[in-house]
């Protein structure tokens, strides 16, 4: 189905014709960029035998301390198996740690303990300084047109998700 009219101009289809080349670069320039990001990180994480799970895990437990282990599954997208495994493996080395809920004593919210918040630190501190220095050099209309197009690639719900996200609301 070909959009026209208001339609096609609301989504941006009739403002921007990209050949199979010009979105090739594109993906290719995703693959290089995400390598880097996660250089600094997997090297810090391969000194403690963790992985990038472990990684996403710290991260969004940080952004959310009393986060539910539902709440993170739906986060990560990874199966519950999977995610039992990272999280015991935090919590064992006393990175995590798994409470009770209050209302519900078959949910557990997890925290980061102080150890868990260093590591954090130290990997997002790693991030923050490379996305610091590629924001500086793009400029704050490329880094708004960056934040546009990686939330117009996350599916729906994930976007939805994420915006409850920023607002505090998730």
């Amino acid at each position: 189905m070909v959009e026209t009219g208001a339609s096609a101009v609301q989504s941006g289809e009739g403002l921007l014709f990209l050949t199979d080349e010009q979105l090739r670069k594109g993906i290719e320039a995703m693959f290089f960029a995400y390598r880097a990001f996660t250089a600094d990180p997997d090297r810090i994480l391969a000194e403690h035998d963790y992985g990038r799970a472990h990684h996403r895990a710290i991260h969004f437990i940080n952004r959310q301390p009393g986060l539910t282990v539902s709440n993170l599954l739906t986060m990560l997208g990874v199966t519950k198996q999977s995610l039992n495994r990272v999280l015991r493996t935090l919590v064992e080395d006393g990175l995590v740690e798994a409470r009770v809920g209050r209302r519900d004593k078959r949910e557990r919210h997890l925290h980061l303990t102080e150890r868990g918040q260093a590591l954090e630190r130290e990997l997002s501190d790693a991030q923050r300084a490379r996305m610091r220095l590629a924001y500086r050099a793009a400029g704050p209309a490329a880094v708004a047109g960056f934040r546009q197009v990686l939330e117009a690639m996350m599916d729906p719900d994930l976007r939805q998700f994420y915006q409850s996200m920023r607002e505090g609301v998730a």
